[in-house]
């Protein structure tokens, strides 16, 4: 891919982002048989994204990269409409800390990307999943797997049985846990509330946050979620390093309305195993770790 003089990012649509700060992608190009380069910025100061001394890139700005490359492909290239709603079934990354380190520019990735296990209805695409390799500079800094569906507007509200972001009010946020108890610099970006018992918090659920609520929902984003497995670890271990690689999988809404638990199921040298709760029902899972098998 040719580097350009004067860059910008991909429309914001495309990425399912509302605000340009929170759109990463630049560029793409198909490179074969269903497989594709990337191009993105990452800017050195991020209110989520990087780390509170400016020094290092979070892992979760990586998994929001190849998140965002998943949304663009199946726009871009698999002829899913732009009102389609977007499914997020399955996330893991690992990356390697050392090679992301913030320089004196802005860093830009470049995100190698195979679509497999392409579905389809009706002779058009409505799901895949893609692995994703990540290099700054040439350095390989992460790796990434995905699964994605979407399906129409019309199909999605008779799933969400009339839950629109007009119709559902997220319960008031519960007191927040010291920002350093869970490795971040402002109040605002703490997730999780005091543990009601060792290893298990209830999630807060901001709206008003700009990063998770970027825009209006209907539920608990991924992300929001992941941010969780990702301070449960912290607050478990006590060390930035033990949320180098996530292995998540979503498996229903977690709704805005209804208290969701964060819980540590298991924890050893290996990594940290959180679920995720709504009434009794797991919504999430998610392995933390340094490396994740």
């Amino acid at each position: 891919m040719p580097q350009p003089t004067l860059t910008a990012t991909v429309p914001r649509q495309l990425v399912h982002r509302a605000a340009i700060a929170e759109t990463f992608l630049t560029d793409w190009e198909r490179t074969g048989a269903d497989q594709f380069r990337l191009c993105a910025q990452w800017p050195r100061a991020h209110q989520l994204h990087v780390s509170p001394d400016r020094s290092a890139y979070e892992p979760l700005l990586v998994a929001e990269t190849v998140r965002q490359c998943g949304a663009l492909l199946s726009h871009a290239e698999y002829e899913a409409p732009l009102d389609h709603c977007f499914v997020l079934k399955e996330l893991r990354l690992t990356t390697r800390p050392e090679h992301l380190a913030v320089g004196s520019a802005p860093a830009e990735p470049v995100l190698d990307v195979r679509v497999f296990d392409v579905r389809h209805r009706a002779g058009r695409p409505t799901a895949f999943r893609y692995d994703t390799d990540v290099r700054v500079g040439g350095e390989r800094v992460a790796s990434a797997h995905i699964s994605v569906s979407w399906t129409s507007a019309s199909v999605y509200r008779r799933l969400r049985g009339g839950r629109t972001p007009d119709t559902v009010s997220a319960l008031p946020p519960a007191p927040a846990l010291p920002a350093d108890a869970v490795g971040r610099a402002l109040a605002a970006d703490v997730v999780l509330a005091p543990p009601d018992r060792p290893g298990r918090w209830q999630l807060r659920v901001d709206t008003a946050h700009p990063v998770f609520f970027d825009h209006p929902l209907d539920h608990v984003p991924g992300m929001l979620l992941l941010e969780a497995a990702r301070q449960a670890a912290h607050a478990t271990t006590g060390l930035p390093g033990s949320s180098a690689a996530f292995r998540s999988t979503f498996h229903q809404y977690a709704e805005l309305d209804r208290p969701t638990w964060i819980e540590v199921v298991d924890a050893d040298g290996e990594g940290i195993r959180i679920r995720g709760t709504q009434g009794g029902t797991t919504v999430f899972e998610c392995a933390v770790g340094a490396a994740v098998g």
